[in-house]
């Protein structure tokens, strides 16, 4: 089940052009942003549209979405063809449904978490290596770190929230393990802004990398049921 359409997330039709995904993408992140400081600022919000903008800026990621779409289109049109004909639910309704509700309120809530923490760690460690010893940089690069614990917590508290359907077990494995890595990898980059020991930076990248790895194990093993 798909819980929001990126398109209508960015408030752009399904034909956009690259200029106007951009445009859409600047004026909702500057109107949603939580350092706006302004009455529109959404946390929440701007989790989902750096989510939609992450897929819909690479043609590549873009087309299997749009695939994914027009997947959940037909099976959505078969489903209430095949209910209007009859009242009677299938055998396996209901342990359709909880998988339905475990990709609504733990794999997408999560999967758009991750997105938060893992894809901004190359753009701060290169705004930081300009000078590892200057102040405002480090500060700049803890208060990332602080972010992303804080999107960890939520997302290991979305995880527990519900029970994992057997169909899901894979995916809910690769996303448990994509959280204690990220966790693990936290904690090494914390180390590094303690003693600018370079073993714990790319120690801490690499853990990123794992479960980045791991996040994308998770989205192949319920590709088939979104």
């Amino acid at each position: 089940m798909l819980t929001a359409n990126y398109y209508h997330i960015l408030e752009i039709n399904q034909q956009a052009t690259s200029s106007e995904i951009k445009q859409a993408y600047r004026r909702l992140a500057k109107m949603f942003h939580p350092d706006s400081q302004t009455h529109t600022a959404n946390p929440e919000k701007i989790i989902m549209i750096n989510a939609a903008y992450e897929v819909l800026k690479d043609s590549h990621r873009r087309r299997q979405y749009d695939q994914t779409l027009q997947a959940y289109s037909t099976q959505r049109q078969t489903r209430s063809y095949s209910s209007s004909k009859s009242s009677k639910k299938p055998s396996g309704h209901i342990l359709d449904l909880e998988v339905e509700k475990w990709l609504q309120k733990v794999y997408f809530p999560i999967n758009c978490l991750v997105t938060q923490i893992i894809y901004p760690l190359d753009k701060e460690i290169d705004y930081l290596a300009a000078d590892i010893y200057d102040d405002q940089l480090m500060e700049a690069f803890l208060l990332y770190l602080e972010d992303c614990q804080g999107y960890l917590k939520k997302a290991q508290s979305v995880f527990n929230s519900q029970y994992n359907p057997a169909k899901l077990a894979t995916t809910a494995a690769n996303l448990y393990y994509c959280l204690n890595q990220i966790s693990d990898g936290l904690e090494q980059l914390q180390w590094f802004t303690l003693n600018y020991d370079d073993y714990y930076l790319h120690t801490g990248k690499e853990l990123f990398r794992i479960a980045q790895n791991l996040r994308y194990e998770a989205q192949s093993s319920a590709k088939s049921f979104i």
